[in-house]
């Protein structure tokens, strides 16, 4: 008898629609049971991990073991949400990754001098597969991460 693993969940911080459902199908090509769940912007992500209105408990904004990132979002972008999330304690430690079109190497160096991980986005479904594959992979399977910090 095999062990069900839990449902894992990872955040997605992305403004296009298209670009959350293709991540999302990628991710459910994986075969690992994950729950993405989606944010249109900063100012929701930051709203979703400080249990702000509408995502007020864990059923309807289950803690994520990983953020995705894009960094050019409307209100507050990805580069203000990255450092809001690695300067406060209680998310400091949840890995954030960014996945971008941008080809700036400032984008790059401040994304690592944060704490985060940089990738460009693929653009056929394949690579998106692969990459997310390897991704999830690597975060949800090989690294152990540390215990939630639950004074949030």
């Amino acid at each position: 008898m095999t062990e069900k693993r839990p449902t894992i969940t990872i955040l997605l911080a992305e403004d296009d629609e298209d670009q959350f459902l293709l991540a999302k199908d990628a991710l459910a090509e994986t075969g690992l049971e994950i729950d993405v769940r989606w944010v249109r912007d900063g100012e929701e992500l930051m709203n979703y991990l400080q249990r702000r209105s509408p995502y007020h408990d864990d059923v309807v904004a289950p803690w994520p073991r990983l953020i995705l990132l894009d960094l050019n979002m409307p209100k507050k972008d990805g580069r203000e949400a990255l450092s809001e999330i690695k300067a406060d304690p209680r998310f400091r430690a949840i890995p954030v990754v960014v996945l971008t079109t941008s080809r700036n190497d400032e984008d790059i160096h401040y994304t690592y001098s944060l704490g985060g991980s940089f990738i460009r986005k693929p653009v056929r479904f394949d690579q998106i597969v692969e990459v997310l594959g390897n991704l999830a992979k690597y975060w949800l399977e090989t690294v152990e991460p540390p215990p939630r910090n639950h004074d949030t």
